[in-house]
Parts: structure tokens; C-alpha cells; sequence
């Protein structure tokens, strides 16, 4: 993870279809929150300009993401999505 938002690619060679899950615990507050915490990455990867993968994607994030402001959300989002693609494909070629 780097910064409030982390992303983990778990490749799917033979799937050529993407999801995208959202792991979001309770220690990043109550319930209202982790909802706001919810939506606003989900937005974010929708304004995102970071292309995603076919394979699963699983974005985590702490209580910072509930109130910074969203530009800087989407940066976020697009670094550790990218930071993905670049680790699953160093695992790629370590075979």
C-alpha cells in the first residue's frame, strides 16, 4: 500500500472480465463512513485515466480517503492501480 489507498491484482490469465472488490474494515469508522469511503473509490477508478486488467482487483483504503479532497483521491487510486500492473507483471515474468 502507498498512501491511503491500496490495490491488489490477482491475475486471471484464462478470464478475460475485470471486477473490482472493495475491502473496507471497520477500523475506518462507522458504517456511514466506510459507505462514503465506498462510493468515493468507486468513483475515483470511474474518472480514473488508468486502463484496468483483466482479473480481480481488490482496492483497500483507510479513513483519510472519507475527506481528502477528490482530485487527489483519483491520483491515489491511479498510482496504486498502476503499481499493481507493474508488480503483477514483475510476478509474471519471475514465473
Amino acid at each position: 500500500r502507498r498512501g491511503p489507498a491500496g490495490v491488489r491484482l490477482f491475475s486471471a490469465p484464462k478470464q478475460r472480465r475485470r471486477a473490482v472488490g472493495q475491502a473496507i474494515g471497520k477500523l475506518t469508522g462507522l458504517a456511514v463512513v466506510r459507505n462514503r469511503v465506498r462510493r468515493r473509490i468507486r468513483a475515483a477508478i470511474a474518472a480514473s485515466n488508468t486502463p484496468l486488467n483483466s482479473g480481480v482487483y481488490l482496492i483497500s483504503a483507510d479513513v483519510a480517503v472519507a475527506n481528502m479532497p477528490f482530485s487527489e483521491l483519483v491520483v491515489a487510486v491511479a498510482t496504486a492501480v498502476a503499481a499493481s500492473h507493474a508488480k503483477a507483471s514483475t510476478r509474471e515474468v519471475q514465473g
